[in-house]
C-alpha cells in the first residue's frame, strides 16, 4: 500500500477553513479541479465531475464536524488505484487564531508504478490545498 500526504497552515481560523471545505459536497467552492458535485445516498456518496470531463465517484467514511475531519474512498474513477481512502482535517493553530490543514490518502497501485501514482496523488493534495489559500484570499 502506498500513501502520500500534503498540508498548509492558514493565517485564518479553523472554523473558517472548515466552513468552506467542511462539507462533503463543497469541492466545487475551493478546488478548481472539481467543476460540479452531486450527493447521492443520504449525502454519503458524491459524484463528481473534473474540469478535464471525467467522474469521480466517493464514499464518506467519516465525518466528524466538531474535529474538523472527514474520510472518504474512491468508488469509481480514472485514477489507476485501488482501496483509496483519503483524509482531510484542519487542526487550530496558534491559540485558534490560524491553522494547519492536512490531506492525506492511501491506495494500492493498480496499473501504474507506485512512484507515478504517489506523484500523482500528492500533486492533487498540494495544488487543492494552494487553492484553498487562493479560495481563502490569504
Amino acid at each position: 500500500m502506498a500513501s502520500t500526504f500534503a498540508s498548509i497552515d492558514l493565517p485564518v481560523s479553523p472554523d473558517r477553513v472548515w466552513r468552506l471545505i467542511g462539507g462533503f459536497d463543497s469541492l466545487p467552492d475551493w478546488l478548481p479541479f472539481v467543476t460540479s458535485s452531486e450527493l447521492g445516498e443520504g449525502g454519503r456518496v458524491r459524484r463528481l465531475v473534473t474540469a478535464q470531463g471525467d467522474t469521480i465517484v466517493e464514499r464518506l467514511e467519516t465525518f466528524d464536524d466538531q474535529a474538523r475531519t472527514y474520510s472518504y474512498s474512491i468508488v469509481e474513477g480514472p485514477f489507476p488505484v485501488s482501496a483509496y481512502h483519503s483524509t482531510l482535517a484542519v487542526h487550530p493553530a496558534d491559540e485558534g487564531e490560524c491553522c494547519h490543514v492536512e490531506w492525506s490518502g492511501t491506495f494500492t497501485p493498480d496499473g501504474a508504478g507506485e512512484e507515478e501514482v504517489v506523484a500523482l496523488f500528492n500533486r492533487i493534495y498540494t495544488d487543492g490545498l494552494d487553492a484553498l489559500k487562493r479560495a481563502l484570499g490569504v
